[in-house]
């Protein structure tokens, strides 16, 4: 299968990231007002990577340049990993559940998606 004809509107990956943009713009609604421009802010860009990476990748017409942006998408995860990890030891989060989940699977998404670019 050639992965540059899927669209990556259609990729599950991309989808599951959009959903986790949203859980993360809520989760960060009602972090403290210093914090706007701080590890809010920091989340909402590492979180925005995941899916312009992943599209971004998918357009760029060959494997290797599409290999490369999934996993950059996938080192943007690793570093919303550590922010939501900071931001429950900050006490800015009582349930991170719902985001857990949604970066969980979008994490093993995009691992298997840059083995299958091999």
């Amino acid at each position: 299968m050639n992965m540059a004809l899927l669209s990556y509107k259609n990729l599950m990956v991309w989808q599951k990231s959009m959903d986790l943009v949203l859980a993360i713009y809520d989760l960060t609604r009602n972090f403290p007002k210093e914090e706007v421009y701080g590890l809010s802010s920091q989340m909402r860009r590492s979180v925005v990577s995941i899916p312009s990476n992943i599209a971004e990748g998918n357009r760029r017409g060959t494997r290797k340049d599409y290999r490369h942006f999934v996993v950059t998408a996938f080192a943007s995860g690793a570093e919303l990993e550590t922010q939501v990890e900071l931001s429950k030891r900050l006490g800015f989060v009582q349930d991170s559940s719902r985001v857990d989940e949604l970066l969980d699977g979008v994490m093993r998404m995009l691992n298997r998606l840059s083995q299958q670019l091999f």
